[in-house]
């Protein structure tokens, strides 16, 4: 019995086994990052990710220069809802990888 519980603590103690599903996220390129974490996203509404993403996104055009661009987004639907898609690429879209990286992550998205 003793030898049991031994065993029982031992299993409890171990480390886990490193999840591959994150490294394979991070093998994808920010615009398949983008993809995918959308696609997710409109297919479940979640509407929480959206909304972050489209707050994130002025910061992110600004970041890289498009100050013209975030002043739009900011200012007009459309343009948030432009960005969606948009969001996706060069730049912005590499400044972006760590929220989709995330997202993915927390609600269990592999390629």
């Amino acid at each position: 019995m003793t030898r049991v519980r031994a065993e029982r603590r031992k299993a409890v103690v171990s480390p886990a086994v490193p999840d591959d599903d994150d490294d394979r996220l991070e093998r994808l390129s920010s615009q398949e990052l983008h993809d995918l974490a959308v696609r997710h996203a409109l297919r479940h509404l979640d509407v929480p990710f959206l909304i972050r993403l489209i707050e994130a996104l002025p910061v992110a055009e600004a970041a890289v220069g498009d100050v013209d661009e975030a002043a739009v987004d900011v200012l007009t639907l459309r343009g948030h809802i432009d960005d969606l898609t948009d969001s996706g690429r060069g730049e912005v879209a590499e400044l972006l990888r760590p929220l989709y990286l995330e997202y993915l992550s927390e609600h269990g998205v592999t390629p």
